[in-house]
């Protein structure tokens, strides 16, 4: 089941359910208006919009033309955001930025920040910032949404809990990490709204795709239409899902719409940009540049400036299976 939130005017947005090839939705207002009251009550609710997105595959309802530029995030503003670091190669790469410190890099417990969630970007959001020299970086990430955890969870109940999978981009100001790491409380400034694909896909409806509490797809990324990097989501994430939900309910109740970010794709490799044809490249530009540093001496890899574009997207067979965000930076 492949479910949308299309723009109506409301902070929430409608919830649609979207066919299989992602051209066709219907309308799932009849039984919940939004992600959020489905999520609610998503055991009552699920096997309705199940049945309705299979009559939409079956095509005994025709549906209408599915616009991803008519989408806002699958949760538009969502009760939690926390984002995770499930690929230790990631923190390995980052951390020699400034700011970072070598003690935080654990292998027997994941990081989380806690981020803004009062207003996520849709995909078609333009990335916006103030000054053009902060450092603007993105992180192409996979991400869950969850049911109501209970405090202290089990793998088992944390695994149980994953209602939908997603991509998201966790856009990174890389000159503010410092600031922000040095007051002590974390993230902040450094990082904006972070941005969602259209489509957020049920685990059983990815079928081998989704297994072992991790999404076992390429992650391509584009920066201004030029491949910059497609590591696979299933390769050498240390921490899977389920450890992150865990950790997450360490010490708190996690309510039902609560979305999980894996932290940036990172596979281990030696390679620098440009990409080759069979190459794994990077799903930030922080990583390049680490590599770059290690191997010329010195970062070649710029950060985004106002006017470039990244897209993102999971894909099978060269297809977007969650289709793609795309951003253009601009100045406010």
């Amino acid at each position: 089941m492949k479910l949308a939130t299309l723009k109506n005017g409301r902070p929430d947005g409608q919830l649609v359910i979207v066919s299989a090839d992602l051209a066709r939705f219907v309308s799932a207002g009849r039984i919940a208006s939004h992600l959020q009251a489905a999520l609610d009550d998503w055991e009552a609710l699920a096997p309705q919009l199940s049945a309705l997105a299979a009559q939409l595959d079956a095509g005994a309802i025709a549906g209408q033309p599915f616009d991803p530029a008519m989408a806002l995030a699958p949760l538009p503003r969502a009760y939690q955001w926390i984002d995770g670091s499930g690929y230790l190669s990631h923190l390995e790469r980052v951390r020699s930025l400034k700011g970072s410190k070598d003690e935080e890099l654990q292998s027997n417990r994941p990081l989380l920040y806690q981020g803004g969630s009062d207003s996520l970007s849709a995909p078609t959001d333009p990335i916006v910032t103030t000054d053009p020299d902060l450092a603007i970086d993105f992180e192409a990430e996979v991400a869950v949404i969850i049911s109501a955890v209970p405090m202290a969870a089990t793998r088992d109940q944390a695994a149980a809990a994953i209602r939908l999978i997603t991509v998201c981009n966790d856009v990174s100001l890389r000159r503010l990490v410092l600031d922000d790491l040095q007051n002590g409380f974390g993230f902040f400034h450094s990082k904006p709204s972070t941005a969602f694909a259209p489509i957020a896909i049920t685990p059983e409806s990815l079928a081998g795709a989704w297994r072992d509490n991790r999404l076992h797809l390429p992650m391509r990324v584009e920066v201004n239409d030029t491949l910059f990097g497609r590591p696979n989501a299933g390769i050498d994430m240390h921490f899977d899902f389920a450890d992150l939900i865990v950790e997450a309910s360490r010490t708190r109740n996690l309510a039902a719409g609560t979305i999980i970010g894996g932290g940036a794709v990172s596979n281990r490799h030696d390679e620098s940009l440009p990409i080759k044809r069979d190459g794994i490249g990077f799903a930030c530009i922080a990583e390049a540049r680490t590599v770059e540093k290690l191997k010329y001496g010195r970062a070649r890899t710029p950060f985004l400036k106002p006017g470039d574009t990244v897209r993102i997207g999971a894909v099978a067979d060269d297809r977007s299976v969650f289709g793609d965000i795309r951003q253009t930076v601009t100045l406010a």
